[in-house]
């Protein structure tokens, strides 16, 4: 076997190229958050929420398989390979957005962009926890998520300020026609699978193999089910979001520029958030750190039901904002803690199969909600849902790692002037009231 090395100092060439890579990767979701529900109400003159939040439904659906068979593939396949193919899917996205003369074709790109999203940023997120090992998962999965993100918030405002001085199409899609090749050229020319990597932390892990990695990440680990339910909630109401926002914010007489700020905000937010709670999730107990997270994007979509001014919605924005992007590296980074590297690539694929559903299973209630009872009425019940997911990992999830730090204990400690650190934990644990995670 190739003698490879673990770590983000090791591999920080090929990890570079991956962020930059899923940059990419998130500015195509960006090309239709903000203009896509308005374009299929002036331009198709689609009324009903259900048929607006189609494409929504049938891209969660379509991610959240490929999602599954990306982690099932991935030790058979290659990861590289799979990027690759990913992005040759991505490809035909921006053009068919562009010269669709019917909603049936939006519907019909939202598929590929679902099939490009789950292999491409599913390859990616494997790739970089095989490069960096146990130490620093957190810390790589914010880094990840953070140039995904940012480029679904930067794309988002450009697509907005593009459609309202040129119109909403085919400018604003022209972004997509270069992220695509550039993702393509970039995958299939420089990135280097990671197989060995994972091969070297196989002799080295702890961690006992699962006896079924499907029913196990799915509820009967308590802390994997704990992680996935939460993110199958948390994609829920950021599917809510992602269709819902823009209606909500035209409905109140907000231009389209001002609607792509607000759009872009959350997700800005979101990205540049993860660069900290990245790294937190290495240092902390996640079950904390995801039960706040979960709380904060609650009653946040709860706050959108008394917004009325444009700093209202930016103020909820940075709170939801804020919220997912405390869960979103921890979730990863929770998986990959609690597998075996044999397991790791199909367990993070069947979470982000039920994670990436709830895109589906969000834009199907709001639709059916909105439209029977009214746009609040359905961002009531979201909010709702997601304050219910933050109560199931207070009473389902346990942290596994002795070396993190609970968050309730740090904040009463610092009072005292206690800093626990890497080469003191264990006095730490000896000197205060508090029981390691």
């Amino acid at each position: 076997m190739k003698q490879v090395k673990l770590g983000l100092k090791e591999n920080w060439r090929q990890f570079t190229l991956l962020v930059i890579i899923n940059a990419f990767v998130g500015g195509m979701i960006g090309l239709e958050r903000s203009i896509l529900p308005r374009i299929a109400a002036v331009e198709f003159h689609i009324a009903a929420k259900t048929a607006i939040l189609s494409f929504i439904i049938v891209f969660g659906i379509a991610k959240a398989f490929t999602n599954y068979f990306t982690g099932a593939w991935a030790n058979k396949v290659g990861r590289k390979n799979l990027l690759t193919i990913g992005w040759l899917v991505g490809i035909p996205v921006p053009f068919v957005l562009i010269y669709a003369d019917s909603w049936n074709w939006i519907v019909a790109a939202n598929v590929l962009l679902g099939i490009n999203q789950g292999l491409t940023w599913s390859s990616t997120v494997m790739m970089k926890i095989d490069l960096v090992g146990e130490r620093q998962r957190g810390f790589a999965m914010g880094l990840n998520e953070f140039a995904g993100y940012l480029a679904v918030a930067a794309v988002a405002f450009l697509t907005g300020w593009i459609a309202s001085h040129y119109g909403l199409r085919p400018y604003p899609f022209y972004i997509g026609i270069a992220l695509a090749f550039l993702g393509f050229f970039c995958s299939w020319l420089f990135v280097k699978d990671t197989k060995h990597h994972v091969e070297q932390e196989i002799t080295t892990s702890k961690v006992v193999k699962l006896k079924s990695v499907f029913w196990e990440t799915t509820w009967r680990n308590k802390n994997l089910g704990s992680v996935t339910q939460a993110g199958l909630v948390n994609n829920l109401n950021d599917g809510m979001t992602w269709g819902i926002l823009p209606i909500l914010l035209a409905s109140k007489g907000f231009s389209i520029a001002e609607i792509g700020i607000v759009t872009a905000i959350y997700p800005a937010v979101w990205g540049i958030g993860q660069l900290f709670t990245g790294r937190m999730a290495d240092y902390f107990c996640k079950k904390d750190l995801l039960f706040l997270g979960m709380l904060l994007q609650g009653i946040a979509l709860i706050a959108l039901l008394f917004a009325q001014t444009i700093t209202h919605f930016v103020f909820i924005s940075t709170i939801l904002g804020i919220g997912t992007a405390m869960v979103y590296p921890t979730f990863l980074a929770t998986v990959a803690e609690n597998t075996n590297p044999a397991d790791r690539a199909n367990s993070l694929g069947i979470f982000r199969f039920w994670r990436d559903l709830g895109y589906a299973i969000g834009a199907i209630i709001t639709g059916i909600v909105a439209d029977a009872f009214g746009l609040n009425a359905s961002i009531l019940l979201i909010g709702l849902l997601t304050v219910g997911s933050a109560i199931v990992i207070v009473y389902r999830m346990k942290c596994i790692d002795n070396h993190s730090v609970k968050i309730w204990h740090w904040i009463t400690q610092r009072e005292h002037k206690v800093k626990p650190s890497c080469k003191s934990k264990a006095n730490f644990a000896n000197q205060l009231p508090y029981q390691p995670c």
